[in-house]
C-alpha cells in the first residue's frame, strides 16, 4: 500500500486551505501564508485558468477530507459504502464514521497535536479502549467506550510533559467527556454534524461517488 512521504504542506497548498496536518507548526510557520497557490512549476498560473468543473470541485472536496483524516482511497470508499447503508443523510454518516476512528478520537481528546501523531500513539500501543490495548488506528469507537492511556506509557517523558498542559490547548467536542486528571475520555454519544468543525461540503463527496 502506497504511503505519502512528501512534504504535507504541499497538500494544504493544493487544497487552498489549512488542513492542520503538522499540529502546532500550522499555527506558526505555515507555507500557505506565503504561497497561497498550488505547488508545482505552474502553480502561480493556475489561479488564472478557466473555471473549475463540477467534477473538479467534487474531486477536490473528496481529496480534502481524505487528507484531513489520513485515509487511503480504498478505505475511503469502504467508509462511503457503509455510509450509504446507514440511516439518515449519507454525507453526515460518512463524517461520523471518520470521526469515530480511534486515531481521530485521540486527536480530539488532545493527546496529540495532529491526527498523524495520534495514529502513531495508537499503533505503538499507548492507547487502551475499555481496559484493552488497541493498536488499530481505524478502530471505530461506540457510545460508552472509555479511552485511556496505558499505565506504563504514562511514565514516558511525552505523557509526563503532556499532563501539565492537557486540556488547555484544545476544546474537545460535546460527544466526548474528557477527564483532564487522568487523560481519559468517554464516548457519550455519536458525533453530530455541528460537532465536526471542518469546512467542507460533504454533499459534493456524495455526488462524486454517485456519478
Amino acid at each position: 500500500m502506497a504511503r505519502y512521504t512528501d512534504a504535507v504542506c504541499k497538500l494544504c497548498r493544493r487544497e487552498g486551505m489549512k488542513l492542520f496536518l503538522k499540529g502546532d507548526r500550522c499555527f506558526t510557520k505555515c507555507p500557505l501564508e506565503k504561497k497561497s497557490y498550488p505547488p508545482g512549476q505552474h502553480g502561480p498560473t493556475r489561479r488564472t485558468r478557466r473555471k473549475v468543473s463540477d467534477y473538479g470541485r467534487q474531486l477536490r472536496e473528496k481529496q480534502k477530507v481524505r487528507r484531513i483524516y489520513g485515509v487511503y482511497e480504498r478505505q475511503f470508499r469502504r467508509y462511503f459504502r457503509q455510509a450509504v447503508q446507514a440511516k439518515g443523510m449519507t454525507g453526515t454518516a460518512l463524517l461520523q464514521l471518520l470521526e469515530r476512528r480511534l486515531d481521530n478520537v485521540v486527536y480530539r481528546m488532545g493527546l496529540a497535536s495532529s491526527r498523524a501523531q495520534a495514529r502513531q500513539l495508537v499503533t505503538h500501543g499507548h492507547i487502551m479502549v475499555n481496559g484493552h490495548k488497541v493498536d488499530i488506528a481505524s478502530y471505530s469507537v461506540r457510545p460508552g467506550d472509555e479511552i485511556t492511556v496505558k499505565e506504563r506509557s504514562r511514565k514516558s517523558p511525552y505523557f509526563k510533559d503532556l499532563a501539565e498542559d492537557f486540556g488547555k490547548k484544545q476544546t474537545p467536542p460535546k460527544w466526548l467527556n474528557v477527564n483532564t486528571d487522568d487523560m481519559s475520555a468517554t464516548v457519550v454519544a455519536l458525533p453530530e454534524r455541528e460537532d465536526i468543525d471542518i469546512t467542507i461540503n460533504e454533499q459534493l463527496i456524495v455526488e462524486f461517488y454517485s456519478r
